[in-house]
């Protein structure tokens, strides 16, 4: 790297990259640290290019990590960085591009060697990386500071201060970047580093990472960095396009410019996801917000981070606590890190976010951990704006990763805690929901959309995955919606009765085979040849004209449908019956009559 524009293939071949991890040690006051840390990057385009991105860093990293006992070169280009940071803010106001994007390339020179310096040696290996300094032969000199912890202070100070501004280029309408990078950067660094725990198995509760940002120096700028992380994901700022250039070639030979694309390429190395596990490609979720999503990825990384033995963790206690803009009540004075920030924002932001099961992860830790939050949600009147998205992840539950389908319907579930919500629900219709291909929907309430997604996921899981806390999950929710149902949509009272009536057959199958393991023909099986399409059309028609019939119509409608089970009631007892006409699992069998006379009660309540 240098003055002149790099590209992924010329890395191994650079002569400032070569001479910095060399043997020979570099003094802070050298003129090469200038020319190091001017340098433009090509952003790989594709898969091939990224690859050989990481596989080049890995042979340069290894190799700085042999000879940099000897030489603290890696501690110097720490210690240039920090140089460049003390009057960054200064240099922001000023836009002073120059002094910005020297220190945005020597933190990307120092993320990109801490992601090979973590896969390789351990946290103390790491801290002394910091330490080693030039040092003559025979001798062994250290640090008397902490840089360790000083480049991690310094990373949070620069997220929480320097502010993201954009430049009207000359001519044209474009904005380019000022400070995007280098907040992506930083981020990005924190994120790296906190990364130990993918390299290993068990939880660790005891980090020096840990400490430093739980106990050490970071503490006091807790609530600021929480709630600079959400406003970056709330603003979702789009990165500059790489087109662009800060800086154009000047004099011959000067080459200072500085391309966009290097912003773009750091952000190529996904060093945290939530989704990786059986995740499927989607050609619609593309990463045009890479600072949102990195800030959003910190945030989730932070807030469960391990309590200490005597120290809770103050970024969960952050997030916890902190309220709405327009609640003017002091906060308590048991949450020392707690801030306002605006709620509105915040809920239109994870509004329109749930495609990612990041956000979905976000929503999930404020509905359960932060009362003030959950309580300004269900008080919205725009419900179907946040659960919409939600019922759109589990309608297309095949497409998803268990993970994002497991948090999506655990938020239902919350949700579906409140009376309020589930009334609510069935007060707001909705019309032409496209997504939902099975059958037109030209209009139906946000309710019944819900119990028709939630069925379908149950079946789905019956047929596939075969989870039962999933399973046990979706009838949590529809129990929980039960009391409420109000004027359902006919589709889904008739699935609401043909899925009982298809897990009754599959429950008195099971039932036939535990009591009747050697019988060809049993009762069983002829209530079963009954039952399988009169009695579900039977089921159906009914439903629907209970559906149908209002005012004085109704109890009529509800009497001849309880009829109608009291008059297959003697068929289920009966097929719990031995050959001796004894009964047998009479339970059993009650049980499922009694499910059956369950939805009737529901569906009289609806109408």
């Amino acid at each position: 790297m240098g003055a002149k524009a790099s590209h992924v293939s010329e890395l191994s071949e650079n002569e400032n990259l070569r001479k910095l991890i060399g043997t020979e040690s570099i003094s802070e006051n050298d003129p090469f640290w200038n020319q190091l840390i001017s340098f433009s990057f090509t952003s790989p385009t594709n898969s091939a290019d990224t690859k050989l991105l990481e596989e080049t860093t890995i042979s340069l990293s290894k190799a700085l990590i042999e000879n940099n006992p000897r030489t603290g070169n890696f501690g110097a280009l720490v210690r240039i960085f920090l140089s460049r940071t003390k009057e960054l803010k200064i240099s922001t106001e000023c836009q002073d591009q120059l002094f910005i994007w020297q220190a945005h390339n020597a933190l990307f020179m120092i993320r990109c060697l801490l992601k090979v310096f973590i896969s390789q040696m351990s946290e103390e290996e790491l801290h002394l990386q910091f330490s080693y300094q030039e040092r003559a032969p025979g001798t062994c000199a250290a640090g008397e500071e902490d840089l360790f912890e000083e480049v991690m202070c310094n990373l949070v100070h620069l997220i929480i201060e320097v502010p993201l501004l954009f430049l009207l280029t000359p001519g044209s309408s474009i904005h380019a970047d000022i400070t995007y990078s280098i907040l992506f950067e930083a981020v990005t660094t924190l994120l790296i580093l906190l990364s130990y725990q993918l390299f290993h198995k068990e939880i660790l509760r005891e980090s020096l990472i840990y400490k430093y940002l739980m106990q050490g120096r970071c503490v006091p700028f807790t609530s600021r960095l929480v709630k600079t992380l959400l406003y970056n994901f709330i603003r979702q700022e789009k990165c500059p396009p790489p087109v662009t250039h800060v800086f154009e070639q000047q004099a011959e030979g000067s080459g200072l410019f500085y391309g966009l694309a290097s912003g773009v390429a750091s952000g190529l190395w996904t060093v945290f996801t939530l989704g990786g596990a059986g995740s499927k490609p989607n050609p619609e979720e593309e990463r045009p917000l890479p600072l949102s999503n990195q800030s959003l990825l910190l945030l989730l990384v932070l807030a469960n981070l391990t309590d200490g033995v005597d120290t809770p963790n103050p970024y969960r206690q952050a997030i916890m606590s902190f309220k709405n803009t327009q609640d003017s009540s002091a906060p308590p004075s048991s949450h020392p890190h707690t801030f306002q920030i605006n709620f509105n924002s915040l809920y239109t932001a994870l509004c329109e976010q749930q495609k990612s099961d990041q956000a979905t992860l976000l929503l999930y830790t404020l509905l359960h951990q932060n009362t003030n939050f959950r309580t300004y949600m269900l008080a919205r009147t725009d419900m179907e704006n946040l659960v919409m998205p939600i019922l759109e992840i589990l309608y297309h539950v095949e497409d998803r990763n268990s993970h994002h389908v497991y948090m999506a319907l655990i938020i239902l579930l919350i949700l579906t805690e409140d009376d309020a919500f589930n009334r609510s629900i069935h007060e707001v219709i909705l019309k032409n929901i496209t997504w939902y291909t099975e059958r037109a929907l030209t209009e139906i309430s946000l309710g019944s959309l819900l119990i028709l997604v939630v069925i379908r996921t149950i079946q789905f899981n019956m047929t596939r995955t075969r989870d039962k806390y999933l399973h046990t999950n979706c009838l949590a929710a529809l129990a929980n919606m039960s009391s409420q149902f109000r004027s359902l949509h006919q589709y889904a009272a008739q699935r609401i009765i043909s899925s009982t009536c298809r897990h009754m057959q599959r429950y008195l199958y099971v039932l036939d085979h535990m009591y009747f393991p050697h019988s060809h023909c049993t009762t069983l099986q002829q209530c079963f040849s009954y039952l399988g399409d009169t009695g579900e059309e039977l089921l159906h028609f009914t439903c629907s004209y209970m559906l149908k019939s209002y005012a004085s119509r109704l109890i009529t409608s509800a009497f001849h449908f309880t009829a109608c089970l009291h008059v297959h009631c003697d068929c289920f007892l009966h097929a719990g019956c031995n050959k001796d006409d004894q009964p047998s699992a009479p339970l059993q069998i009650s049980s499922c009559y009694g499910m059956f006379c369950l939805v009737v009660i529901t569906l009289q309540a609806c109408v």
